[in-house]
């Protein structure tokens, strides 16, 4: 006959997974949105920027005075050799840390303490949401951030209706985006 078990193992499996597919949906939604409010007080142009997934993390990173093309390159780094023990994980773990830079340089940007970068260590989709609500502007006079010259770190990227952010006191200015 049938084994009812299994069919219970079955039903749970898929409620469980279309729950956390539920969860899933909804923090990308908050999250594009929050992103999506924190782009318009620093002046990025298009709304649309927001709710490309990996596109999203580059902008928010690029607006942290680092250069974007690096958390690119750890994302794709960390899902290629994530099969590698320890490897993959002080990948991702690179990754986060860049994260966690532009999230500083943000903050400072949106008139911030250092310290709410705790807040977005344990829960950045807060921290987003925080920032992306509150009366606070976007303030281009924050010195460069250490790395803004020269460097592994330094973003020299620039792309149409992203403001270019400062460089370091003794770096050439950065060209006119195209």
């Amino acid at each position: 006959m049938y084994n009812y078990d299994s069919f219970a193992g079955a039903g749970f499996f898929v409620a469980f997974a279309l729950f956390g597919l539920f969860f899933l949906l909804v923090g990308y939604v908050l999250t594009s949105w929050f992103l999506m409010k924190i782009f318009e007080k620093a002046g990025v142009e298009g709304k649309w920027r927001a709710w490309v997934p990996v596109y999203n993390a580059m902008i928010f990173t690029k607006l942290g005075d680092l250069n974007p093309w690096l958390l690119l390159i750890a994302a794709g780094a960390s899902i290629l050799l994530g099969w590698i023990p320890v490897i993959g994980q002080l990948i991702g773990l690179a990754a986060f840390v860049v994260t966690l830079l532009a999230a500083w340089r943000v903050g400072l940007k949106l008139q911030k303490e250092p310290i709410w970068l705790i807040l977005y260590f344990f829960l950045s989709i807060v921290w987003l949401g925080i920032n992306a609500f509150d009366k606070s502007r976007w303030n281009t006079a924050i010195q460069p951030a250490p790395w803004a010259g020269n460097g592994f770190l330094a973003d020299r990227t620039n792309w149409n209706g992203i403001p270019a952010q400062p460089a370091s006191p003794g770096a050439p200015p950065a060209p006119p985006a195209a």
